[in-house]
Formats: structure tokens, sequence, C-alpha cells
């Protein structure tokens, strides 16, 4: 009987596989999106929204259960300060997977996740780019 046995082994012993965990949570939290493979990302989107909740909650016991399942100040003071108010008004779901391609080695399904209210990071749009260089006109002409 498989009685209490939720969520997928990956291949790895009970530590590693909790290691992995933390490990794809604080990226995940830090970069605000990253490219895992599809059962991996299924299995860390509920760690992800644990511990947004806890971010949510803001108290002082939550911030110490977040610093001991993610181990890393800076990820949660982020996670306290800018996350938890950007989902304030949010209920759950803070994540999403966007599958992107198969890897080359071994052909698994790669998906990227990201959190949903995600900061773009700023870049220089294609059309800003066309409007700032002339355009040349006259390049069918020869005399």
């Amino acid at each position: 009987m498989r009685h209490r046995k939720k969520g997928r082994q990956l291949g790895r012993q009970t530590k590693h596989r909790g290691a992995l965990f933390r490990n794809l949570v604080t990226s995940l939290l830090e970069q605000e999106r990253i490219e895992t493979t599809d059962a991996k990302a299924k299995e860390v989107r509920g760690f992800t929204d644990r511990m947004i909740t806890l971010g949510k909650e803001g108290t002082l016991p939550a911030r110490r259960r977040a610093l001991a399942f993610l181990r890393s100040k800076a990820v949660v003071s982020k996670l306290f300060s800018d996350v938890a108010i950007r989902f304030k008004e949010r209920s759950g779901g803070y994540t999403r997977i966007i599958k992107t391609r198969r890897r080359i080695g071994d052909a698994a399904e790669m998906v990227a996740i990201e959190l949903v209210s995600r900061q773009e990071p700023a870049t220089k749009k294609k059309s800003d780019a066309r409007t700032t260089q002339p355009a040349s006109t006259d390049v069918g002409t020869s005399s």
C-alpha cells in the first residue's frame, strides 16, 4: 500500500531531495524565474507558495520558519519586504509554469517556473532601437 507517500522521489535520497527543493525555492525567490525540469517545478511550487504565505504573515516566528527552510538571509529579507507585499491581495497561486523546450541530452521536458507578478528587467525595447537609427532610403540607387 502507498498510504501517505505523497510527492516525487526524483531518483534521490530523502536528504538530497530536501536540499534540492531548498536550493530551487531559494533560487526562484531570488531570481523570480528559473528553468528546470517539469517534475521538479511541479514539486517546488508548493514549497514556494508556503514560503510566500509565511512572508505575507510577516511575524517573527514566520520569518524564523522561512529562514530555517531557505537558509539565506538576503532572500528571506527580500521575501518579507518585497515579494510578500506584491502578493498581499492574492490568496494563492503565486507561481506559473511555462513549457520551454526539450533538453538536448536526455529529451527531458524543460519548463520555466516564475512568480506571477514578476518584475520585468529594464531592457531596451526593439521599437526604441529602430527609432534611434535613421533609415537609409538610397539603398537601391546606383549612378
